[in-house]
């Protein structure tokens, strides 16, 4: 399975409030409207979520995939929209 199904079935499985999802949709985010992503947010994540974070990045270089994509991008926005609780430190980082 490719990064990018990968990392919408995370989120996807996740509640909005899950600071490793909501840094997953910030990085999606920031690659799909060239805005700014603070990298130190990566090193929250436990080892198998910042795998994955690194394989949507090398995917997205290639960017061969954009149906899923367009999917992941619908996903994270929706993420990031939600109502943010206050531990969230992953996703306020992410927002300057």
């Amino acid at each position: 399975m490719n990064a990018i199904k990968e990392a919408r079935r995370y989120i996807e499985r996740r509640p909005p409030e899950d600071p490793a999802a909501r840094t997953l949709a910030a990085l999606v985010l920031a690659l799909e409207t060239d805005r700014g992503f603070d990298l130190s947010s990566l090193y929250d994540l436990d080892y198998k979520s910042f795998d994955l974070a690194i394989e949507v990045l090398r995917d997205w270089r290639l960017d061969r995939y954009y149906a899923g994509k367009a999917k992941l991008f619908d996903l994270s926005m929706q993420v990031h929209q939600s109502p943010e609780t206050p531990a969230t430190s992953a996703d306020a980082t992410s927002s300057s």
